[in-house]
C-alpha cells in the first residue's frame, strides 16, 4: 500500500510538471520521443513536450488482472513486467517499441484482435493531458467519457495519455502454432468468419489468428492455442520466422517469442538489409536484428532521399512509398485482394483480423460496424512507376484509398494520407472530433487531425 501511495504522489507530481511545462510555451508543441512506428514527415514543431517521466510500469495486480502503465512506455517494457506473472496486455502490437499511449491514440492490432479488438478497448482509465495543459481522467462513464471514446485515433491531436489503467489476461508458457495453407482468398475469408465466431478451427482452440499472403494462390491462417507442451523455435537468431510458415505446418513458440515474432525480421522488411542472405545474417549481431534499428535506417534514408537519387543516378524507374494497413470487411477481402495483386502487386501481404469487442461502444474517430468482422491487410514495400511519374504524387496509395473506402473500409493513418478535408473528416467522425477539439484543445497547441496525418504538420 505504502508503495502505491508513493507512486500515486510521484505520478501526480510529475504531471503538475508537465501541465506547468505545456502552459509555460506558446504555439504548437509536439511529443518528444527517442523512437517512432510513423512512416510520414511531419514538418518540426517549435516545442516539443518531454513526457519521459511517464515512461514505466506504475503496479501490475495480477489478482485483479489490471496494470497501471505510463503512456510513454513500451510494449516490450509492458510485456515484460507482466508475463512473469502469467499475464499480457489483451492486444500486443507486434512490434517492441510501440508505446502503450501510441497505440491507444493511433490504434495498434495483432492476432489477438479477432476476440479482443484494439489496444483501446481493454483501457479502464486514462490521465490525459489536454491542450490547455489540465489533467483529466477519462473513463467510460465519468466527466470526460467524450474524451475517452474519442482519443483512440486522435494522435496526439487533442492530448497525451500520461498514464492508463489497462486489462490483462492469462496466458501459459508456450504458444502452439498451425500455419494452415489456402488456394484462395475466398476461403482464407471463410475461415476467418467462422474462426471468429467459434474462436476455434477443426475442432481446436483458437487464441490467436493472422494471415500472410505469398500469392494469390497461396495464402496461410496461422492458428495460434495457448499450450505448455512442445519445444520451441528460435527465430531471433539465424533462422527466420515468416519463412517457416510456408515450410513447417506445425510449431511451437514461447509466448514471448511468439508476442515479437515479427519484430526480429520487421514482418519481411529485414531483406531490404540484406539479412535474407545467411552470410549477411550470421555478420548482424542479434541484437541489432529489431525493428526500431531497421526504422532508423529507413528514416535517415528518408531523410536524405538516398535510395531515390541512386536509383536516378542508376536510370532505374522510379518508385513510390507504399506502406500502408486498411481494414474491409471480411466478406470483402477477396474482392480487395484482387484489386491488390492486380493494380499493387506487393508480396507478403499480412492479414489481421479485427472483432470490435463490445458491440455496444462507439469509437467515434474510428467507428466500425460492431456486428461485422474486418481483416487488417498490411503491405510495406515500393511500387515501381512508369516513365516520368513523380513518387510523390502518389498514385497508388491514392488508388487504395479509393477502394477501400469503396468497400466500407478504413485506414490507418501513421503513414501518408492523400485525402482532402471533407472526406477524411466524413471517415474520420468530422462533427465529433470538432466539438472534442474546440473542449479539450481550444487554442490549437497540438496540430489539427487532417493537418497532422494527411498535410504532414
Amino acid at each position: 500500500m505504502a508503495r502505491l501511495c508513493e507512486m500515486t504522489v510521484r505520478f501526480d507530481d510529475e504531471a503538475m510538471a508537465a501541465s506547468r511545462a505545456l502552459r509555460a510555451t506558446t504555439g504548437q508543441v509536439r511529443l518528444r520521443k527517442p523512437t517512432s512506428n510513423l512512416f510520414r514527415s511531419r514538418t518540426p514543431a517549435v516545442n516539443e513536450l518531454d513526457l519521459s517521466a511517464f515512461d514505466g510500469v506504475f503496479a501490475v495486480d495480477p489478482g485483479a488482472r489490471t496494470a497501471s502503465v505510463g503512456g510513454l512506455t513500451t510494449y516490450e517494457d509492458l510485456v515484460a513486467a507482466t508475463l512473469p506473472h502469467g499475464l499480457v496486455p489483451l492486444c500486443v502490437p507486434q512490434l517492441r517499441t510501440i508505446t502503450l499511449g501510441g497505440a491507444v491514440t493511433g490504434l495498434g492490432i495483432e492476432a489477438a484482435s479477432f476476440r479482443n479488438g484494439c489496444p483501446h478497448e481493454s483501457v479502464i482509465a486514462m490521465d490525459v493531458l489536454t491542450g490547455t495543459g489540465e489533467v483529466v481522467r477519462a473513463t467510460p462513464d465519468g466527466d470526460h467519457s467524450d474524451l475517452f471514446f474519442g482519443f483512440p485515433n486522435s494522435y496526439g491531436s487533442l492530448g497525451y495519455a500520461l498514464r492508463l489503467e489497462i486489462e490483462l489476461e492469462p496466458v501459459r508458457r508456450n504458444v502452439a502454432l498451425r500455419h494452415i495453407r489456402f488456394d484462395s482468398a475466398a476461403e482464407v475469408a471463410k475461415a476467418i468468419a467462422t474462426i471468429t465466431a467459434q474462436r476455434a478451427y477443426q475442432e481446436e482452440a483458437v487464441d490467436y489468428l493472422d494471415g500472410t499472403v505469398f500469392a494469390p494462390d497461396e495464402i496461410y491462417l496461422t492458428l495460434g492455442a495457448y499450450s505448455d507442451e512442445g519445444t520451441p523455435s528460435d527465430y531471433t537468431g539465424q533462422q527466420i520466422y515468416y519463412r517457416s510458415i510456408r515450410e513447417r505446418p506445425t510449431d511451437t513458440l514461447t509466448t514471448h517469442d511468439y508476442l515479437w515474432r515479427w519484430d526480429t525480421d520487421w514482418f519481411w522488411c529485414s531483406a531490404a538489409f540484406g539479412l535474407g542472405h545467411p552470410g549477411v545474417r550470421r555478420l548482424w549481431p542479434d541484437r541489432y536484428k529489431r525493428s526500431d534499428v531497421y526504422w532508423k535506417i529507413i528514416a535517415a534514408d528518408r531523410r536524405w532521399n538516398l535510395s531515390q537519387r541512386a536509383a536516378r543516378m542508376r536510370g532505374r524507374a522510379p518508385k513510390e512509398n507504399v506502406v500502408q494497413d486498411i481494414e474491409v470487411p471480411v466478406a470483402a477481402l477477396p474482392e480487395f485482394l484482387d484489386f491488390f495483386h492486380a493494380e499493387v502487386g506487393i508480396s507478403p501481404v499480412w492479414l489481421c483480423p479485427l472483432h470490435q469487442r463490445d458491440p455496444d461502444r462507439r469509437w467515434s474517430l474510428y467507428e466500425f460496424d460492431p456486428a461485422t468482422t474486418y481483416v487488417n491487410v498490411g503491405f510495406w514495400s515500393r511500387v515501381e512507376l512508369g516513365p516520368g511519374e513523380d513518387p510523390e504524387a502518389g498514385r497508388v496509395n491514392r488508388a487504395i484509398e479509393r477502394k477501400v473506402s469503396e468497400l466500407n473500409g478504413r485506414k490507418s493513418l501513421y503513414s501518408t494520407s492523400y485525402y482532402d478535408r471533407e472526406e477524411f473528416y466524413a471517415i474520420y467522425g468530422g462533427q465529433t472530433y470538432s466539438v472534442l477539439k474546440k473542449h479539450y484543445d481550444p487554442d490549437g497547441r497540438f496540430p489539427d487531425l487532417y493537418d497532422k496525418t494527411c498535410k504532414e504538420a
